[in-house]
């Protein structure tokens, strides 16, 4: 699919004057995808996520894709997530599912640019590969995409970084100190024998 069949799809002012969203009419209309990033679909389109007491806005076609791309354009979702967001405004769940999948094949979303940023996310936060899986799997992220980069992630360096900069460098003799230790890099998702090699480590090796 040409980029040419996305272009001009954010007709913004159309779409709230069509949802009776008034409070920006002074405002021009923005048209073009790269002027999404100021359109908060949420907050200008709609006023609040739909309950079931609610009646949705019942996007179709073009409105339903302008309004995937204004949410692709603030934040990478994975596919499970994006079919859930789109779906509580979609006025057909299936419409929701091939639209998405569609996006999915032009490179729009992709589940491996999710699970590499997440990856990347995660170990700057101190999290060892237990802790970043599970974080895949409530995104319904297949782990298998960022498998190559999690056997050549040097675990044992990340658990030993995080237990300095939490204890310190000297290895714990006392039982009472190396369990705690041991529970805290298991807390962080590290694997028993990272975690030991890493506590166990001294400053010169």
């Amino acid at each position: 699919m040409s980029d040419a069949k996305f272009s001009k799809l954010l007709d913004y002012e159309t779409l709230k004057q069509q949802f009776g969203d008034t409070e920006d009419q002074a405002q021009p209309a923005k048209s073009a995808i790269q002027d999404a990033p100021e359109f908060d679909p949420e907050e200008r389109l709609f006023s609040s996520t739909p309950t079931q007491d609610e009646k949705k806005p019942g996007l179709t076609g073009s409105r339903l894709r302008s309004y995937a791309f204004a949410v692709l354009t603030r934040k990478e979702y994975s596919k499970a997530e994006l079919i859930e967001k789109l779906a509580l405004y979609a006025e057909h769940r299936d419409e929701v599912i091939n639209l998405v999948e569609e996006l999915s094949r032009e490179n729009y979303q992709s589940d491996q640019r999710v699970a590499e940023t997440m990856l990347s996310s995660q170990k700057r936060k101190g999290k060892g590969p237990n802790q970043i899986k599970m974080k895949l799997k409530s995104k319904k992220i297949d782990t298998a995409l960022i498998s190559e980069e999690l056997k050549e992630t040097d675990w044992v360096q990340q658990a030993y970084e995080l237990k300095v900069k939490k204890y310190g460098t000297e290895v714990p003799k006392d039982p009472k100190l190396k369990a705690k230790q041991i529970r805290f890099l298991m807390y962080r998702g590290f694997e028993m024998d990272a975690i030991i090699k890493a506590i166990n480590r001294k400053a010169e090796d």
